[in-house]
């Protein structure tokens, strides 16, 4: 499949070269910016141009790619309109979904049709140059918001800007007991538990750093609510750092065994904080909290995200 788009170079993005353009400013791969060199896919106002041109605000500038420069050049995602796609935001690049608490984030196999990307599938069917793009995923029973990509172009930008952290993840949950002090960090290695594949532990098997900070929203006499931000990404990492520091995420059926919740696991990705693509403009996109959350703790949620 073949991928166009046309941006505008920003107020603040000229004097510097084209080449300077699409690869620090803008965050394309080096290997992207050699195939749009040697296939003459890249135009400036309409005309092609070397990557040594000067650029300027407000010029337009054309890029075309053939699929070949893509790792996943197309998506293949099973399309199913029948799965609700809530949008918290939406530009020609990305999207940010609501991804309830219970539904995978992607595939493990070609035909599963049952998951938040089927959904952004199904979404994005009747829209002509896009189609979903995972970025990140969220645990199956971890409700909030997640970035999609809509076309192969931005995929590497956005991977780009997770790993220099300029896109942060922020979750709320609620946890067993009083949790003490009211803010800190958590940073036990996390591997995989060699008892349970299903699992991770602290200082498992293939232990990784873990970054994991974490601050007092609010207490009550038997739970907490912790603003949980991640500086690394391990599997399970925020459910293991409650657990493994005596404060389980009620409701989680892996980490907090016998623990039973009508809610189900009360960890939520309430936000967002994005760099988008192209402008570099940042925005922090919120998810409505839970609403089968206690009254109390979706109260202060509120207060808190506005």
């Amino acid at each position: 499949m073949r991928w166009e788009i046309t941006r505008e170079v920003g107020p603040t993005q000229g004097n510097q070269s084209l080449r300077d353009l699409l690869q620090r400013t803008w965050l394309l791969p080096r290997r992207f910016v050699h195939y749009l060199r040697v296939n003459r896919t890249v135009t400036v106002n309409g005309i092609y141009q070397s990557m040594n041109t000067p650029v300027k605000g407000g010029m337009q500038v054309h890029l075309a790619f053939n699929g070949e420069e893509f790792r996943t050049p197309e998506s293949h995602y099973v399309v199913n309109r029948g799965i609700p796609c809530s949008v918290l935001y939406e530009n020609q690049d990305l999207m940010v979904v609501n991804k309830p608490r219970g539904l995978k984030s992607h595939p493990n196999w070609q035909a599963e049709s049952q998951t938040m990307m089927n959904a952004a599938a199904g979404y994005l069917a009747d829209h002509p140059q896009a189609a979903p793009y995972m970025v990140h995923r969220l645990d199956q029973q971890t409700s909030g918001a997640m970035i999609i990509a809509k076309n192969p172009i931005v995929v590497p930008i956005l991977d780009r800007n997770i790993s220099l952290g300029r896109i942060k993840r922020r979750y709320v949950a609620v946890v067993q007991g009083q949790v003490t002090p009211s803010a800190g960090t958590w940073t036990q290695p996390i591997g995989r538990d060699p008892q349970d594949r299903r699992k991770r532990m602290v200082a498992g098997k293939a232990a990784q750093p873990a970054v994991t900070h974490y601050r007092i929203l609010r207490q009550t006499a038997t739970a907490t609510l912790l603003a949980l931000t991640l500086e690394t990404g391990r599997t399970h990492q925020l459910r293991v750092h409650c657990a493994a520091n005596g404060h389980p995420i009620i409701g989680d059926p892996l980490y907090f065994p016998g623990n039973t919740s009508q809610q189900g696991l009360m960890l939520h990705g309430i936000q967002q904080r994005i760099v988008i693509p192209f402008t570099n403009e940042r925005r922090v996109i919120t998810a409505p909290y839970p609403e089968e959350w206690p009254q109390a703790f979706r109260e202060k949620l509120t207060e808190e995200n506005e």
